[in-house]
This record gives C-alpha cells, structure tokens and sequence, in this order.
C-alpha cells in the first residue's frame, strides 16, 4: 500500500453542482479558500456546462477570475464538450477534466452522445488542450454500474478506457457515480485498467450511496491508485442519474488515511470547521461522521 495519497477536492463542482438553491459566488469563493488553507492542493472548481442545466454552476466564469493565485495549488474546471472546453481554454485554467458516462443510455441523457460519440469529442478536446499546453484528463462515469443499464461489465470499461488513453490523458479516472461498487468489484476493474494502459496514472472518483465508498477506497489504494476525489462534507451527487447521493467525505478519508499511517497533507481539524461552515451555507447537515463524532485521539488544546 502506498505511503502518500493525493486527494482532489471535488465540493466546489460535484459538491455543489445538485443544490437547488444557488450558492453565492462569494461562498464558493470562500469554500475554496478554506479547502486551500486545510492543505488540498488539487481542487476542482467548477464546471463549464450548460447553465440551464446545471445552474449552479451558472457563474464558472466569474468564480475563476476571482481565484486566488497560489503557485501549488492546481484548478480544475470539468467540460463535457467542445464549447465548454472554449470557456475554460480562454480563462487558461491550470488543468481541464473531460468526462463522459460508460453507457449510451445515460450519457444520452446527460450529454445527449452515445459513448462512442463521446470519444470522438474527447479526441478532438485532447488534441486542442495539448496544443495548448493544458493537462487534460478523463473521467469514465458510471464504470461499475448504470442506474438504466444495470452492471456495466469490466471488459466494457477497459475497451474504452484502451479508446480514450490514446489521446494521452495525464490521468484516467474511474468513477462510481450511483455508489453502486464493492471492494472485489473496484479491484478488479482497477487491475484490468492498469494492465491494459501501464503507463497513465488512474484515479477513483467514489461515492458512498450505499455506504461502500470508504472500503472501495481502500481497495483502490491496495490496487495501486494513488489520487482519490473528495468532498467537504461528503455533499454531492449527480444530477442526472436518481438517487445519486453524496461523494465520500474529505473529513472522514483523511482521518482514515491518516490513522492507517496514509499521508494526506490535509489539516483535518480546518477541514472539520469547514463542514461544520457549509452546514450554515446549505442550511442542512453534512454527512461527514467525522465532523458528528470528532477526532480520536482527541487534540488537546492549552
């Protein structure tokens, strides 16, 4: 098991991006801050989508102008097609994260492109991006199951994951976007990616629907990857698939990384206070257990 992960704080898009009431850009700006100060040095931001679609992330443009300039801390902004690749290439974000689903039926309903289109978008995005001098990297969504398809097997996840690693993406992630996956599952899928493209790092985007997201990390990071997204809070979800509830929580990996002797270079008690603030910005509470339950061994305080 590796020594070191690499977290990508993902609540200021996938955290954000379900909320029916709109956050002000203000607190997005704020949120990003704080995770900034915890010590994240990877974040995604936002999202250059179709703000009729998702309109929280209606002020993408605004929001990355107003982004504090921090020489080791990397942005990201995720596009789903051309023209958002046109929006985040002219506000030169640091690095672009492309993303399509595994299945027809829900990447019709999500971007309204069979997969094998999708490809050929990301080709042409990947080819432009490289161009440009951005790092470019993939997402596959729903990799261990389609809330319309049902199982999606390993052998389909890897024929596209050969497809997409030919544009030489920086990084290759495979998402549980439902929170379907169990441990054999992730494993089994991360070993078969891996052998198929040895020489680009892979990265899990997990959630904890059905309360599995914190093993299936684990199994992830047995299996050899070494960057797993997170979420202050565990707030989250996707918004085209029902009952995709949150990512798994930045406050309660860390504490399980570090306990397990997994560094992190993440301040969990600022990533606490963070939790505990956004619960007053959403107005609910987060469904990180950590933030409930505390740091064991508690911190003494003189």
């Amino acid at each position: 098991m590796t020594t070191n992960i690499e977290i990508v704080e993902v609540s200021a898009r996938d955290g954000l991006q379900s909320e029916k009431k709109f956050v002000a850009t203000l607190d997005k700006l704020a949120l990003i801050k704080r995770a900034i100060d915890a010590g994240l040095r990877r974040i995604e931001v936002t999202s250059f989508v179709n703000p009729k679609r998702v309109p929280q992330m209606a002020d993408a443009e605004e929001l990355v102008q107003m982004l504090p300039e921090c020489n080791d801390v990397r942005y990201t902004g995720l596009v789903l097609n051309y023209r958002g690749f046109e929006r985040a290439r002219a506000l030169q974000l640091d690095e672009i994260g492309c993303a399509f689903v595994a299945t027809d039926s829900f990447n019709k309903r999500s971007q309204g492109l069979e997969v094998a289109e999708a490809i050929n978008q990301w080709n042409r995005i990947a080819d432009d991006a490289h161009t440009a001098n951005i790092k470019t990297q993939i997402i596959i969504g729903a990799a261990f199951g389609c809330p319309f398809e049902g199982e999606v097997s390993t052998e389909h996840v890897v024929n596209i994951a050969k497809q997409v690693a030919k544009a030489g993406p920086s990084e290759i992630g495979l998402a549980d976007t439902i929170g379907v996956a169990v441990p054999v599952q992730i494993t089994e899928v991360i070993n078969a990616v891996k052998n198929e493209v040895p020489d680009i790092k892979l990265r899990c985007h997990l959630h904890n629907s059905r309360n599995t997201g914190f093993a299936n990390a684990i199994a992830a990071i047995d299996a050899g990857v070494e960057v797993l997204d997170a979420s202050i809070g565990g707030i989250g979800g996707c918004p085209f698939a029902p009952h995709a509830s949150g990512n798994i929580s930045t406050d309660d990996l860390v504490y399980m990384l570090e306990r397990s002797g997994i560094k992190t270079g993440v301040d969990l008690t600022k990533i606490i206070e963070t939790s505990l603030w956004l619960e007053t910005i959403l107005k609910k509470p987060m469904s990180s257990q950590v933030a409930k339950s505390g740091i064991f061994p508690p911190i003494e305080t003189n």
